[in-house]
Protein backbone atom coordinates (compact mmCIF):
# COMPACT_ATOMS: atom_id res chain seq x y z
CA UNK A 1 0.00 0.00 0.00
CA UNK A 2 2.84 2.40 0.89
CA UNK A 3 4.61 1.70 -2.39
CA UNK A 4 1.43 2.39 -4.34
CA UNK A 5 0.88 5.65 -2.49
CA UNK A 6 4.43 6.80 -3.20
CA UNK A 7 4.03 5.87 -6.86
CA UNK A 8 0.76 7.83 -7.03
CA UNK A 9 2.38 10.89 -5.44
CA UNK A 10 5.24 10.64 -7.94
CA UNK A 11 2.70 10.62 -10.78
CA UNK A 12 1.05 13.76 -9.42
CA UNK A 13 4.44 15.49 -9.10
CA UNK A 14 5.27 14.53 -12.68
CA UNK A 15 1.91 15.92 -13.77
CA UNK A 16 2.65 19.21 -12.01
CA UNK A 17 6.08 19.51 -13.62
CA UNK A 18 4.65 18.76 -17.08
CA UNK A 19 1.89 21.33 -16.53
CA UNK A 20 4.48 24.05 -15.84
CA UNK A 21 5.96 23.66 -19.31
CA UNK A 22 2.76 22.82 -21.21
CA UNK A 23 0.00 25.02 -22.55
CA UNK A 24 -2.40 25.48 -19.55
CA UNK A 25 -5.39 25.02 -21.84
CA UNK A 26 -4.09 21.60 -22.91
CA UNK A 27 -2.65 20.37 -19.62
CA UNK A 28 -3.86 22.21 -16.50
CA UNK A 29 -2.08 21.59 -13.22
CA UNK A 30 -3.46 19.43 -10.40
CA UNK A 31 -4.64 22.44 -8.36
CA UNK A 32 -6.65 23.83 -11.28
CA UNK A 33 -8.36 20.47 -11.78
CA UNK A 34 -8.96 20.16 -8.03
CA UNK A 35 -10.63 23.58 -7.97
CA UNK A 36 -12.91 22.57 -10.86
CA UNK A 37 -13.67 19.31 -9.10
CA UNK A 38 -14.66 21.17 -5.93
CA UNK A 39 -16.92 23.47 -7.92
CA UNK A 40 -18.69 20.55 -9.62
CA UNK A 41 -18.99 18.72 -6.29
CA UNK A 42 -20.45 21.78 -4.58
CA UNK A 43 -23.15 22.04 -7.24
CA UNK A 44 -23.95 18.33 -6.86
CA UNK A 45 -23.36 17.63 -10.56
CA UNK A 46 -20.24 15.53 -9.94
CA UNK A 47 -21.89 13.20 -7.42
CA UNK A 48 -24.98 12.82 -9.56
CA UNK A 49 -22.91 11.86 -12.62
CA UNK A 50 -20.80 9.42 -10.60
CA UNK A 51 -23.89 7.79 -9.12
CA UNK A 52 -25.57 7.30 -12.49
CA UNK A 53 -22.43 5.85 -14.10
CA UNK A 54 -21.66 3.53 -11.18
CA UNK A 55 -25.23 2.21 -11.30
CA UNK A 56 -24.80 1.38 -14.99
CA UNK A 57 -21.44 -0.27 -14.29
CA UNK A 58 -22.97 -2.44 -11.55
CA UNK A 59 -26.00 -3.45 -13.63
CA UNK A 60 -23.99 -4.35 -16.74
CA UNK A 61 -21.30 -6.13 -14.74
CA UNK A 62 -23.74 -8.31 -12.76
CA UNK A 63 -25.74 -9.15 -15.88
CA UNK A 64 -22.65 -10.16 -17.85
CA UNK A 65 -21.17 -12.18 -14.97
CA UNK A 66 -24.39 -14.09 -14.32
CA UNK A 67 -25.14 -14.99 -17.94
CA UNK A 68 -21.50 -15.44 -18.94
CA UNK A 69 -20.77 -17.76 -16.01
CA UNK A 70 -23.76 -19.95 -16.83
CA UNK A 71 -22.84 -20.16 -20.52
CA UNK A 72 -19.16 -20.76 -19.77
CA UNK A 73 -20.01 -23.56 -17.33
CA UNK A 74 -22.33 -25.21 -19.85
CA UNK A 75 -19.72 -24.98 -22.61
CA UNK A 76 -17.07 -26.48 -20.36
CA UNK A 77 -19.30 -29.38 -19.38
CA UNK A 78 -20.94 -30.15 -22.73
CA UNK A 79 -18.75 -30.69 -25.78
CA UNK A 80 -21.60 -30.39 -28.29
CA UNK A 81 -22.79 -27.10 -26.83
CA UNK A 82 -19.20 -25.87 -26.72
CA UNK A 83 -18.67 -26.52 -30.43
CA UNK A 84 -22.00 -24.92 -31.31
CA UNK A 85 -21.53 -21.79 -29.19
CA UNK A 86 -17.82 -21.25 -29.80
CA UNK A 87 -18.26 -19.33 -33.12
CA UNK A 88 -20.68 -16.97 -31.38
CA UNK A 89 -18.17 -16.31 -28.63
CA UNK A 90 -15.36 -15.70 -31.12
CA UNK A 91 -17.51 -13.22 -33.06
CA UNK A 92 -18.36 -11.29 -29.88
CA UNK A 93 -14.73 -11.30 -28.78
CA UNK A 94 -13.60 -9.74 -32.04
CA UNK A 95 -16.55 -7.45 -32.78
CA UNK A 96 -15.55 -3.87 -31.89
CA UNK A 97 -17.32 -2.45 -28.85
CA UNK A 98 -18.32 0.61 -30.84
CA UNK A 99 -20.21 -1.51 -33.37
CA UNK A 100 -22.16 -3.29 -30.62
CA UNK A 101 -23.03 0.02 -28.93
CA UNK A 102 -24.20 1.69 -32.14
CA UNK A 103 -26.27 -1.32 -33.20
CA UNK A 104 -27.86 -1.54 -29.74
CA UNK A 105 -28.91 2.10 -29.94
CA UNK A 106 -30.28 1.63 -33.48
CA UNK A 107 -32.17 -1.59 -32.74
CA UNK A 108 -33.37 -0.94 -29.18
CA UNK A 109 -33.34 2.85 -28.99
CA UNK A 110 -31.55 5.51 -26.98
CA UNK A 111 -32.55 4.11 -23.60
CA UNK A 112 -31.12 2.42 -20.50
CA UNK A 113 -31.85 -1.08 -21.73
CA UNK A 114 -29.74 -0.54 -24.85
CA UNK A 115 -26.94 1.11 -22.88
CA UNK A 116 -26.66 -1.58 -20.20
CA UNK A 117 -27.23 -4.40 -22.70
CA UNK A 118 -24.46 -3.13 -24.99
CA UNK A 119 -21.99 -2.95 -22.12
CA UNK A 120 -22.95 -6.39 -20.83
CA UNK A 121 -22.66 -7.90 -24.31
CA UNK A 122 -19.12 -6.56 -24.63
CA UNK A 123 -18.16 -8.09 -21.30
CA UNK A 124 -20.01 -11.39 -21.82
CA UNK A 125 -17.51 -13.32 -24.02
CA UNK A 126 -14.59 -12.57 -21.66
CA UNK A 127 -16.51 -14.17 -18.80
CA UNK A 128 -17.59 -17.12 -20.94
CA UNK A 129 -14.05 -17.94 -22.04
CA UNK A 130 -12.56 -17.59 -18.55
CA UNK A 131 -15.18 -19.75 -16.84
CA UNK A 132 -15.06 -22.33 -19.63
CA UNK A 133 -11.33 -22.76 -19.15
CA UNK A 134 -11.88 -23.14 -15.43
CA UNK A 135 -14.46 -25.89 -15.99
CA UNK A 136 -12.10 -27.68 -18.35
CA UNK A 137 -9.45 -27.64 -15.62
CA UNK A 138 -11.71 -29.23 -12.99
CA UNK A 139 -10.26 -32.29 -11.26
CA UNK A 140 -12.17 -35.32 -12.57
CA UNK A 141 -11.13 -37.35 -9.52
CA UNK A 142 -13.08 -35.01 -7.28
CA UNK A 143 -16.10 -35.48 -9.52
CA UNK A 144 -15.76 -39.23 -9.15
CA UNK A 145 -15.49 -38.86 -5.39
CA UNK A 146 -18.69 -36.81 -5.33
CA UNK A 147 -20.47 -39.52 -7.29
CA UNK A 148 -19.24 -42.24 -4.93
CA UNK A 149 -20.50 -40.35 -1.89
CA UNK A 150 -23.81 -39.59 -3.60
CA UNK A 151 -23.56 -35.80 -3.59
CA UNK A 152 -26.64 -34.02 -4.84
CA UNK A 153 -26.14 -31.65 -7.82
CA UNK A 154 -26.38 -28.64 -5.50
CA UNK A 155 -23.93 -30.08 -2.99
CA UNK A 156 -21.51 -31.03 -5.77
CA UNK A 157 -21.69 -27.52 -7.20
CA UNK A 158 -21.17 -25.91 -3.78
CA UNK A 159 -18.44 -28.12 -2.33
CA UNK A 160 -16.63 -29.53 -5.38
CA UNK A 161 -17.04 -27.25 -8.38
CA UNK A 162 -17.30 -23.77 -6.83
CA UNK A 163 -14.00 -23.87 -4.87
CA UNK A 164 -12.10 -24.93 -8.00
CA UNK A 165 -13.79 -22.31 -10.17
CA UNK A 166 -13.37 -19.48 -7.65
CA UNK A 167 -9.93 -18.32 -8.95
CA UNK A 168 -11.28 -18.24 -12.51
CA UNK A 169 -14.35 -16.34 -11.34
CA UNK A 170 -12.08 -13.84 -9.60
CA UNK A 171 -10.02 -13.43 -12.78
CA UNK A 172 -13.20 -12.86 -14.80
CA UNK A 173 -14.31 -10.31 -12.22
CA UNK A 174 -11.08 -8.33 -12.43
CA UNK A 175 -10.89 -8.39 -16.24
CA UNK A 176 -14.58 -7.69 -16.62
CA UNK A 177 -14.71 -4.77 -14.22
CA UNK A 178 -11.81 -3.01 -15.92
CA UNK A 179 -13.54 -3.51 -19.28
CA UNK A 180 -17.05 -2.54 -18.20
CA UNK A 181 -16.26 0.83 -16.69
CA UNK A 182 -14.39 1.94 -19.80
CA UNK A 183 -17.18 0.88 -22.16
CA UNK A 184 -19.83 2.53 -19.98
CA UNK A 185 -18.19 5.89 -20.61
CA UNK A 186 -18.35 5.33 -24.38
CA UNK A 187 -22.02 4.31 -24.13
CA UNK A 188 -22.82 7.47 -22.17
CA UNK A 189 -20.83 9.65 -24.54
CA UNK A 190 -22.71 8.33 -27.57
CA UNK A 191 -26.28 8.17 -26.37
CA UNK A 192 -27.13 9.04 -22.77
CA UNK A 193 -28.15 12.43 -21.33
CA UNK A 194 -26.29 11.96 -18.03
CA UNK A 195 -23.35 10.24 -16.39
CA UNK A 196 -19.59 10.74 -16.43
CA UNK A 197 -19.29 9.93 -20.14
CA UNK A 198 -21.91 12.56 -20.99
CA UNK A 199 -20.08 15.18 -18.91
CA UNK A 200 -16.77 14.29 -20.56
CA UNK A 201 -18.41 14.75 -23.98
CA UNK A 202 -19.70 18.16 -22.88
CA UNK A 203 -16.23 19.16 -21.70
CA UNK A 204 -14.76 18.00 -25.02
CA UNK A 205 -17.20 20.13 -27.00
CA UNK A 206 -16.29 23.14 -24.84
CA UNK A 207 -12.57 22.27 -25.06
CA UNK A 208 -12.54 22.45 -21.27
CA UNK A 209 -9.72 20.13 -20.16
CA UNK A 210 -10.02 20.95 -16.40
CA UNK A 211 -13.71 20.02 -16.52
CA UNK A 212 -12.93 16.83 -18.43
CA UNK A 213 -10.34 15.75 -15.86
CA UNK A 214 -12.58 16.83 -12.98
CA UNK A 215 -15.05 14.11 -14.01
CA UNK A 216 -12.62 11.50 -15.30
CA UNK A 217 -10.24 11.39 -12.33
CA UNK A 218 -12.77 10.85 -9.49
CA UNK A 219 -14.38 8.02 -11.44
CA UNK A 220 -10.97 6.46 -12.07
CA UNK A 221 -10.13 6.83 -8.39
CA UNK A 222 -13.34 5.06 -7.36
CA UNK A 223 -12.61 2.14 -9.68
CA UNK A 224 -9.05 1.98 -8.32
CA UNK A 225 -10.40 1.80 -4.76
CA UNK A 226 -12.81 -0.99 -5.74
CA UNK A 227 -9.95 -2.88 -7.39
CA UNK A 228 -7.64 -2.45 -4.40
CA UNK A 229 -10.06 -3.00 -1.52
CA UNK A 230 -12.49 -5.51 -3.02
CA UNK A 231 -11.33 -7.31 -6.17
CA UNK A 232 -7.70 -8.00 -5.24
CA UNK A 233 -8.47 -9.24 -1.68
CA UNK A 234 -11.20 -11.48 -3.10
CA UNK A 235 -8.79 -12.88 -5.68
CA UNK A 236 -6.16 -13.57 -3.00
CA UNK A 237 -8.73 -15.20 -0.74
CA UNK A 238 -10.11 -17.64 -3.30
CA UNK A 239 -6.60 -18.53 -4.51
CA UNK A 240 -5.09 -19.06 -1.04
CA UNK A 241 -5.17 -22.86 -1.39
CA UNK A 242 -2.95 -22.79 -4.47
CA UNK A 243 0.81 -23.29 -3.96
CA UNK A 244 2.80 -20.09 -4.44
CA UNK A 245 5.84 -19.90 -6.68
CA UNK A 246 9.14 -19.79 -4.84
Amino acid sequence: MTTRLISLLALICLWQVAAVFANPRLLPGPMVVLATMRSEAASGALFQALGVTLARVAAAFLLAMAIGSAIGYAMGRNGLFDRAADPWVIVLLNLPALVIIVLAYIWVGLNEAAAIGAVALNKLPVTVVTIREGVRALDTKLDEMAQVFGFSPLKRLTHVVAPQLAPYFAAATRAGLSLVWKIVLVVELLGRPNGVGFEINTAFQLFDVPLLLAYALPFTAIMLVIETLAVQPFERHVSRWRPRAA
